[in-house]
């Protein structure tokens, strides 16, 4: 079974920095895309940075120039740097891969970590 876990989740004042991390463990013959998606309450859950196998970004705009996020192959491991918090970011934080298993490229997502950004 494939599983993403996350870590790295907390709780920061404004302007602080978190790194999230999710790794991919399980049955993994290739990792395409990965990326973090977040969900603040009341609202939906929207992207908020990916990266593919080998390492184009893609970031939203409120992302962009605070955010990076990166991965390491080697270990199924993708990466978000987050810097420059805002109370705004303040949301459950999910890990995405799209992974080649035992069957064919299928989605997977993480649990979930909680970010809390006080102002």
């Amino acid at each position: 079974q494939v599983q993403l876990v996350e870590s790295g989740g907390g709780l920061m004042q404004a302007g602080g920095s978190l790194r999230l991390s999710c790794a991919a463990s399980g049955t993994i013959f290739s990792i395409g895309v990965m990326g973090w998606y977040r969900q603040a309450p009341g609202k939906q859950r929207e992207l908020v940075a990916t990266i593919t196998s080998d390492g184009a970004t893609n970031y939203a705009d409120s992302a962009k120039g605070r955010f990076t996020v990166s991965r390491d192959n080697a270990k199924n491991t993708v990466y978000l740097q987050m810097n420059s918090l805002k109370p705004e970011d303040t949301a459950v934080y999910y890990c995405y891969a799209r992974i080649r298993g035992t069957t064919w490229y299928d989605n997977y997502w993480g649990q979930g970590t909680q970010v809390t950004v006080s102002s």
